[in-house]
């Protein structure tokens, strides 16, 4: 084999035009992520990037924008009680899942504020 897959770079999510200002007060604001800047060529397309440890969410603009509602990225944290306790203090809408309970798995899932699923998720 003359390649190998080292990770994931990005993971990109969806939202309508106009969707910065939204973005930034949830994915910097109450998630606490940076933003990244954007290059130059790309800043015309709209949306905003943000750093995640260490990978990169970029909100991209689309055009008759539908919400991710099954396809998710997952989102590893520590602590997860407490970001989750936080999310709730914030009037954010968790919804708990078990299923994975038993591979040592806790997690939660949200909706971004344009309706994206999103997972978080602690091995224990």
């Amino acid at each position: 084999m003359l390649y190998n897959f080292s990770g994931i770079d990005h993971v990109q999510l969806a939202a309508p035009e106009g969707c910065e200002s939204e973005a930034r007060s949830f994915f910097a604001g109450i998630l606490g992520w940076g933003e990244i800047p954007k290059p130059e060529n790309l800043r015309k397309r709209g949306g905003v990037w943000f750093q995640c440890g260490t990978h990169q969410v970029h909100i991209g603009v689309q055009k008759e924008f539908v919400p991710a509602t099954k396809a998710h990225p997952a989102f590893h944290v520590q602590n997860i009680d407490s970001l989750r306790e936080y999310l709730l203090q914030k009037s954010i809408q968790v919804i708990d899942d078990d299923a994975r309970s038993d591979e040592g798995v806790q997690r939660f899932y949200l909706n971004d504020p344009f309706g994206n699923r999103l997972e978080f998720l602690e091995w224990l």
